[in-house]
């Protein structure tokens, strides 16, 4: 997470941490301060400095969560998997349809002359070099993600298509192995593309907005502005923050409970080590402190360094596996995998009279959910370092650059696992579970021992990097929306994401944790469909750009 510390006088700052526009801007004339509802104090050594009503219900709600999932276990497990299917099973069209939504106002707003305001005001200038921000644009979004589902995802849709069945995309391709291949790429790049970023757009480019051309604190609540006025401040405001903090939180804690549950598959499969809820449970206190250690040492020292050692880690895999695997099927299938997602796009995106319903509700429904639960925390990351890109720029990089790199790594990761499968026979890959396929994929190419460690450290330091800059979203909510806040709260929000992964894990496995990412990320779509509104009528209110 950059932590941009903004350089200008007290003067030429509208609101704390918040630079004043560059240029012509359409301020919002409000008497709030930031943290003027903080409470301060300094207890037994420790700074404080909390949004009393946010930070105090969401961290009560929260631990009596964590508290009763721990203890009744086997009760709750059930329960989970009703939720579950119920918010999948009824409500998958509108996950659906609200992600279109969404990809229609950012293609909109592209092509539109409202493309033309600059985020920051008419004269801004970007903070950071085009390549500098492409990386933090793909860091902030899936790494966990990338390494959890890159292999099993497209293995997964291709043995569905191939064998037909209820589980395959848009009816599947049986007994066709190039068409089932199709429809498997088509698939994965359609969750991992247009509209997850789009998603992350639109939280990203109404943050930015209401922040640093409306002068307002970089929270979700500061959105709403132009619906609710200065209620905003108040409990409708606070409602708002509320959710965006459980939507962060149980969205994190699947990213960060899938991670764990493949680090330690691959640390069985490597290492021998016990394949066990305590190896799972040892394995996130352990990562959990890490992260605490880095949030302690700071955001330059810290998260920077983590997420420069991980784009490296990432890009000399990839190539690795490019290089050694079926480099030219890569090469071509990276062209013929964009041409198939966009010739299925239309079929895949259809909310309505679906007949792969287990597809839309069990893959689709429960992946734009958990993307909408990740999005404050993204979207608060891109729109912090966004700062003097037009409107047009900023949506075009947001949605393409990411994209682009997401349906290199499928086509690398899932196109060589599919490889071994169907031109090799290996049926290894297919047969292995979830989280120990990508060991499986890299055991059949050179050095997968080295290759193999490579990959848990890149989903250890991933989970590290998503914990403390996931901590430092939450901790800007609760605290009112200062980007300053003392550090012992973002350490006591670091081991909460922690606890939550281990009583969602405990508590019901992957079902529970991709049950409250859904549940989360249900009120948080609604909360995001009016931002639609308020994103358009606070461009329309910025002075026309030239």
């Amino acid at each position: 997470m950059d932590n941009h510390d903004d350089k200008r006088p007290p003067e030429e700052q509208v609101s704390e941490g918040i630079p004043a526009p560059d240029g012509p801007a359409n301020l919002i004339d409000t008497d709030y301060v930031i943290g003027q509802d903080n409470i301060t104090t300094n207890t037994m050594g420790l700074n404080l400095d909390l949004h009393g009503k946010v930070f105090s219900i969401s961290a009560v709600i929260v631990l009596l969560f964590v508290v009763l999932t721990l203890a009744l276990q086997d009760t709750i497990a059930p329960i989970y998997d009703n939720i579950f299917s119920f918010l999948t099973g009824n409500l998958s069209w509108f996950f659906i349809l609200a992600a279109n939504i969404f990809v229609i106002l950012c293609i909109g707003l592209i092509f539109s002359p409202l493309g033309k305001i600059r985020i920051g005001g008419a004269d801004a200038k970007p903070d950071f070099t085009y390549m500098g921000w492409f990386s933090m644009l793909f860091a902030a979004g899936m790494g966990i993600g990338l390494m959890f589902f890159g292999v099993n995802e497209p293995l997964t849709h291709f043995g569905t298509s191939f064998d037909g069945g209820s589980w395959a995309p848009l009816a599947g391709a049986e007994g066709d192995a190039d068409g089932a291949m199709a429809l498997a790429m088509a698939a994965t790049i359609f969750h991992w593309g247009l509209h997850p970023w789009a998603i992350y757009a639109v939280v990203a480019l109404s943050l930015a907005l209401f922040s640093f051309n409306k002068g307002l604190p970089l929270s979700m609540r500061s959105v709403f502005y132009p619906i609710l006025g200065e209620r905003v401040w108040g409990w409708p405001g606070h409602v708002i923050d509320i959710l965006a903090v459980f939507a962060t939180l149980f969205g994190l804690a699947t990213s960060l409970g899938l991670g764990a549950t493949q680090a330690a598959a691959g640390l069985t499969y490597l290492f021998g080590a016990p394949e066990s809820d305590i190896t799972m449970i040892l394995l996130i206190i352990g990562i959990t402190m890490i992260a605490i250690c880095s949030i302690i040492a700071g955001v330059d020292k810290g998260v920077q360094l983590l997420s420069k050692i991980n784009i490296v880690l990432a890009a000399i895999l990839l190539f690795f596996v490019i290089a050694v695997g079926p480099t030219l099927m890569i090469a071509t299938g990276f062209f013929e995998n964009l041409w198939n997602y966009a010739v299925h796009l239309p079929a895949l995106s259809n909310p309505f009279g679906r007949e792969d319903a287990n597809f839309s509700q069990g893959w689709t429904a429960f992946y734009w959910a958990w993307w909408i639960s990740w999005s404050p925390y993204v979207g608060m990351f891109i729109a912090r370092v966004s700062r003097g890109r037009t409107v047009r720029e900023f949506l075009v990089s947001v949605m393409l650059v990411p994209s682009t790199v997401s349906v290199l790594w499928m086509t690398t990761f899932g196109g060589t696992a599919i490889d071994q499968y169907v031109s090799q026979g290996i049926e290894a890959v297919r047969e292995a579970g979830v989280d120990l396929q990508l060991f499986v994929m890299l055991e059949q190419l050179p050095l997968s021992q080295i290759t193999s460690f490579v990959a848990i450290v890149l989903v250890i330091v991933f989970f590290v990097t998503s914990s403390d800059s996931g901590s430092l979203v939450i901790d800007s909510i609760t605290a009112g929306g200062k980007v300053d806040a003392p550090t012992p709260q973002r350490v006591f929000w670091a081991i909460i994401e922690g606890a939550i992964a281990i009583a969602l894990l405990l508590g019901g496995g992957l079902t529970a944790l991709q049950t409250m990412a859904v549940s989360t990320g249900f009120p948080f779509t609604i909360i995001l469909l009016v931002a639609c509104y308020a994103i358009i009528k606070g461009l329309m209110s910025e002075p026309k750009a030239v």
